[in-house]
């Protein structure tokens, strides 16, 4: 029931989106021929003829259109006639394009201003983090920090933590031996080496036997998080970085087993080999947790090489309270700007390469995950992802592709400057081009989405 509620849900977004350029077309006069729900691709489930429209139902669901004469051949509309989609002026034609986007946005913001009403809250994207029980090994640091059952996590490493992502990325990327090192970290070891070791040169292979001092251990620098990671935007991604080869991990290896101030050369390193060796070290956790209503700093931990620090997680979501509409109303605006913003840096990274086509997913991978969370969590919860996509159909209709409708507004903008229409030839030449982009895309997308339910992703 869940899986055919979000396709009801789907398909009254594309209606939505479809009506938007309908009813927009008709106060202006134009003649509408067709109205589609799906694609014309393989057989019409339904067909119609209500006034002017004719009003379709293809087999293959994903999508809709609008069809107007200047599409049909054989129309019996005369070339001057005003009711004609191309002999409106270019800013009506605009607002025709641009209508089934502005009511997908429309109706975007009104699923989440009914549940704020409804449920009276909403999502804020921000959760509280607790230490639920402790489960490390007895030599762990984390004993010895001071961590008690029941402490919230406000901050590790100067981080304010507002979701389990951010506390799990931290911790997973301060390992132990990790076989990465700062450029700062090498670079510090590397003149300490040198000054303890001044007849040296640091690209000069060591004659074997030679002792060589070790300036004392020091700890990597803190795993510190830029806003875009805390918010689930943008992966972490280390800078300044040194990778280390499998003759470095070993000689780090040796090192670490040994744990002396000196180090005796077997005539095959550099000093640029033990800086780099030696600088492949531990990355300390400052934490602080709030205990009674107090603010406690608890000892440095440090995770082991798994990245694991040994505490389970209890996460609680903070919901904004929507009690009144007036608060309802500011609320939906700033769940909406803020989930829309988060889509167009994905968009931004898609685009840059940043995320992997393999990771696009669509309809199919909608639908599961949308019922699955109307299952587990409520409708309220289901109509939320509802209006979130109906802001990702907005946003994907409005690129300049053609076939969508940010490729049509880009022609129109074309005829603007250029004083005069396209050729009719080569708009519908570059239009069957992006149709057929857009089918091939389609097919891809959902190929990624039954991969990915296959192999449980989803």
């Amino acid at each position: 029931m869940s899986i055919i509620l979000m396709l009801v849900f789907i398909s009254i977004l594309i209606l939505v989106h479809e009506a938007g350029h309908f009813f927009t077309a008709k106060a202006f006069g134009m003649r509408v021929e067709k109205f589609g729900f799906g694609l014309p691709i393989g057989p019409t489930l339904f067909e119609k003829k209500f006034g002017e429209t004719t009003f379709l139902i293809h087999a293959f669901l994903l999508g809709g259109y609008v069809a107007f004469p200047d599409d049909e051949k054989g129309c019996d509309l005369e070339e001057d006639s005003p009711e004609r989609f191309i002999n409106k002026p270019i800013y009506q034609r605009a607002l025709v394009v641009s209508a089934g986007v502005i009511a997908n946005v429309i109706c975007a913001y009104v699923f989440v201003l009914i549940t704020a009403v409804l449920w009276g809250q909403l999502p804020s994207g921000n959760f509280e983090i607790y230490v639920n029980d402790i489960v490390a090994a007895k030599d762990a640091s984390i004993w010895t920090s001071g961590v008690k059952k029941g402490d919230k996590i406000v901050e590790v490493n100067g981080v304010p933590i507002k979701n389990t992502s951010s506390f799990i990325t931290i911790i997973v990327q301060s390992k132990a031996y990790d076989g990465i090192v700062s450029q700062i970290t090498y670079n510090s070891n590397l003149e300490q080496l040198k000054k303890l070791n001044i007849g040296l040169k640091q690209k000069e292979v060591i004659v074997k036997d030679v002792l060589v001092k070790l300036p004392k251990n020091v700890e990597e620098e803190n795993i510190v998080l830029n806003e875009k990671v805390q918010k689930g935007m943008k992966k972490y991604e280390h800078t300044g970085i040194i990778k280390l080869t499998d003759k470095d991990i070993k000689l780090r290896d040796k090192l670490i087993s040994q744990k002396n101030s000196y180090y005796i050369a077997d005539g095959t390193v550099t000093l640029e080999d033990i800086a780099k060796a030696i600088s492949d070290n531990v990355h300390p956790v400052n934490i602080k947790v709030e205990r009674n209503g107090e603010v406690v700093t608890l000892k440095t931990v440090y995770p082991n090489k798994n990245g694991q620090l040994g505490v389970q997680l209890e996460t609680k979501e903070i919901l904004t309270k929507t009690s009144s509409f007036p608060s309802a109303m500011v609320n939906s605006y700033k769940y909406l700007y803020e989930n829309t913003a988060m889509m167009c840096y994905g968009l931004y990274q898609l685009f840059t390469g940043k995320i992997p086509m393999k990771d696009l997913h669509g309809i199919v991978a909608i639908t599961k995950v949308g019922g699955d969370i109307i299952q587990n969590n409520g409708i309220f919860q289901g109509l939320l992802l509802i209006a979130i996509i109906s802001m990702d159909l907005a946003l994907v209709n409005f690129l300049p592709i053609p076939a969508l409708d940010g490729g049509h507004l880009l022609f129109l903008f074309i005829e603007k400057i250029h004083g005069k229409r396209l050729d009719d030839k080569v708009v519908e030449k570059i239009g069957t081009v992006g149709f057929m982009f857009l089918v091939t895309l389609m097919i891809y997308v959902i190929f990624n989405d039954v991969f990915a339910i296959l192999t449980n992703k989803f």
